[in-house]
C-alpha cells in the first residue's frame, strides 16, 4: 500500500509518544512471546506498507557504514576506500561510525526512491527497518527511535500495542 508521508507524518504527531511510552513499558516488562508476536505482525505490515512510495529513511537517515560495506561499495564504484570516505562518507567521532555526510542519501533516486546500488547497500539498510531481530529488546532503542520516522515501525508497534495492550 502506497505510503502518504503527510499523513502518517500527522500520525507521528498524534501518536508518537504514546507509542514510544508503549515501547519503553513492554522494554521494561517484556510480555512473553515478544520475539514470536513480531515475526507474525512483521508479514501483516509489509502487507501495508510500500517503501517505495515512501523511502523517508533514505531522505531522513543515514545507515551505519562497516569496513565491509565500504570495501565492498567502493570496489563497486571503482574507488578506493578512502576516496569512497572522502567523497561520500563523515566520521561520527561519538559513536565511531562512518555516516553518509548528505541527507537524503546520495544513493536514492528521488524520483523512483530506489537505491542506485540497492544489490551492495550497506548491511544497515539491507536489515532496515529492523522489525524481526530475534531479540526484540535489543533493538528497542532502535524501535523508539524509527517509530517517528519509519511507517512499517509505526505500523508495527501500533499492531502490537492492539494485541499485547
Amino acid at each position: 500500500m502506497k505510503v502518504n508521508l503527510r499523513s502518517f507524518k500527522q500520525k507521528v504527531r498524534h501518536n508518537g509518544k504514546q507509542l514510544k511510552s508503549f515501547l519503553r513499558k513492554i522494554e521494561k516488562n517484556t510480555p512473553k512471546g515478544l520475539d514470536q508476536l513480531t515475526q507474525k505482525i512483521s508479514p501483516l505490515v509489509w502487507k501495508e506498507i510500500d517503501c517505495l512510495s515512501c523511502a523517508n529513511c533514505c531522505k531522513t537517515m543515514s545507515p551505519t557504514f562497516t569496513p565491509t560495506d565500504i570495501k565492498r561499495i567502493s570496489s563497486h564504484l571503482e574507488m578506493t576506500p578512502a576516496a569512497f570516505k572522502e567523497k561520500y562518507l563523515e566520521y561520527d567521532k561519538k559513536d565511531k561510525d562512518w555516516l553518509n555526510k548528505l541527507q537524503p542519501c546520495q544513493f536514492l533516486n528521488l524520483k523512483t526512491n530506489k537505491c542506485n546500488i540497492y544489490e551492495i547497500r550497506p548491511a544497515d539498510c539491507a536489515g532496515f527497518p529492523h522489525l524481526t531481530k530475534r531479540k526484540m529488546t535489543e533493538y528497542m532503542h532502535v524501535h523508539k527511535q524509527n517509530v517517528e520516522l519509519c511507517p512499517a515501525t509505526y505500523k508495527m508497534v501500533e499492531k502490537m500495542q492492539e494485541l499485547i495492550g
